[in-house]
């Protein structure tokens, strides 16, 4: 049975997580220090070992931030433990609600998001400004008429240098929207650029930001 099976957000126990956390530690830490015959090749061995125990980790981080959400800690708290932003730590972990009926707002990520990420930023870095507002929400249009969103690329460059390079993009839901953070690589450092899609998949949030926000 693969360990991240014993620990879930509503049934797992400290016997559980330990164990789960421990054995897969274990099994990696083994096969880093004294490989493994069984396995040809032993180094794509512990890509599976460490895939395994950052799942358990996780798990286990999930479940460590419910339940000091339990007893009272606030977002701050465990942004601060965790070393990011309490926005940051609430947008991992936290799980909204509606605020007129209290009901659960899980929703699963827009289809495709990280490929239509990818198209706004490129979009954007490349002056389409006009591609770009046709896809505005009411809001997005409201707060970056053409004039200002004109500005916007040219002022981040000026402060951040040249553009580089992206990574992969991730996506993830967070109530009724689907956030999709890409790490952005500038002459001056690395960025996070993010997309906010709301459940029709008009951008409803452009953003690039220090790493870790």
């Amino acid at each position: 049975m693969e360990a991240t099976s014993a620990m879930t957000r509503d049934g797992g126990t400290d016997e559980a997580m330990a164990a789960a956390v421990g054995d897969a530690a274990a099994a990696l830490g083994d096969a880093l220090r004294h490989g493994d015959e069984r396995h040809v090749p032993a180094e794509l061995n512990t890509v599976r070992l460490a895939a395994r125990l950052r799942a358990v980790a996780d798990a286990a981080l999930q479940l460590s931030v419910d339940r000091a959400r339990a007893v009272g800690h606030t977002w701050q708290e465990i942004g601060d433990a965790l070393g990011t932003s309490r926005q940051a730590a609430f947008q991992r972990f936290g799980k909204p609600v509606h605020p007129r009926t209290g009901a659960p707002m899980t929703v699963n990520p827009l289809p495709d998001a990280g490929r239509l990420a990818l198209e706004v930023l490129e979009a954007w870095m490349s002056g389409r400004d006009d591609e770009l507002i046709a896809k505005f929400d009411d809001t997005m249009r409201a707060q970056l008429p053409p004039d200002k969103l004109a500005q916007t690329w040219p002022q981040l460059t000026s402060l951040v240098g040249a553009y580089e390079s992206c990574g992969d993009p991730v996506a993830r839901p967070f109530g009724e929207h689907t956030i999709v953070n890409v790490p952005l690589e500038f002459e001056g450092g690395p960025m996070t650029g993010r997309v906010v899609f709301d459940a029709d998949g008009r951008i409803a949030g452009l953003f690039v930001l220090r790493p870790g926000v």
